[in-house]
C-alpha cells in the first residue's frame, strides 16, 4: 500500500550518448543509481545513464504518470529547455 503523502517525481537523466530517458519514482536519487547499474530500464543498456538532469515532484503517483506522457510527448528540444531552466 502507499503512502498517500509521499510525493512522486517526474526524473529525466541523460544516457552518455546524450539522450534523455524520462521515468517516475517516489526516489529519484535512488532510482538514478539504479540505472547507473544496469537496473529498471532497459534504456541504458546501449547508452549508460551519465547524469540525473531534471526532477519534478508531482503529487501523486497518478500525477506523475499523466506528467511522464506529456514529457514524453515533447520534442527534445523541449526536453532540453526544461532541464536548463532547471540547472538555471
Amino acid at each position: 500500500m502507499t503512502h498517500p503523502l509521499r510525493p512522486w517525481f517526474v526524473y529525466l537523466v541523460r544516457a552518455e550518448n546524450g539522450s534523455l530517458y524520462c521515468g517516475i519514482s517516489d526516489n529519484p536519487q535512488r532510482r538514478f543509481k539504479a540505472h547507473q547499474h544496469g537496473k529498471g530500464a532497459r534504456f541504458f543498456h546501449s547508452s549508460p545513464a551519465k547524469a540525473l538532469v531534471y526532477t519534478e515532484p508531482c503529487v501523486d503517483k497518478s500525477a506523475a504518470l499523466r506528467r511522464e506522457r506529456a514529457i514524453k510527448k515533447l520534442k527534445k528540444s523541449a526536453k532540453e529547455t526544461m532541464v536548463a531552466a532547471q540547472e538555471g
